[in-house]
């Protein structure tokens, strides 16, 4: 069971991906609607947290700009980037970042537990 982050401006997608979690036998710890709010949450607490799933799209700082600050404090961090584009120039940077993985927004449960899984496992 691990314990992870969430990071979307979307609530809905937020209680989407917690309840996909729950079925995981993963929690949620902590949760962040922004950019910004992440990076705060994340360097307060990071040593609770095993994995952030982390939307590219938020307000304040996007996926990739916190992604980066999140390695800065973390270079060990395991991110999974969430996405609605899944175009190469939206996704290969982040890649190339250090996030460990991506799913595409709408998901199902399977693919989410995929990558989840082997992030984790990695």
């Amino acid at each position: 069971m691990a314990r992870i982050m969430v990071c979307d401006d979307a609530r809905f997608m937020v209680m989407v991906i917690e309840k996909l979690l729950k079925k995981m036998n993963h929690t949620v710890v902590y949760r962040a609607s922004n950019g910004l709010d992440a990076v705060d949450t994340y360097a307060k607490h990071f040593h609770d947290i095993d994995l952030v799933t982390l939307d590219v799209v938020m307000p304040k700082l996007d996926g990739l700009q916190t992604l980066k600050r999140i390695l800065t404090i973390n270079p060990e961090a395991k991110i999974v980037m969430v996405t609605s584009i899944s175009s190469e120039h939206i996704v290969k940077p982040c890649l190339k970042a250090g996030a460990k993985d991506y799913v595409t927004k709408p998901f199902r449960l399977s693919q989410l537990a995929q990558v989840i899984n082997s992030v984790l496992n990695g």
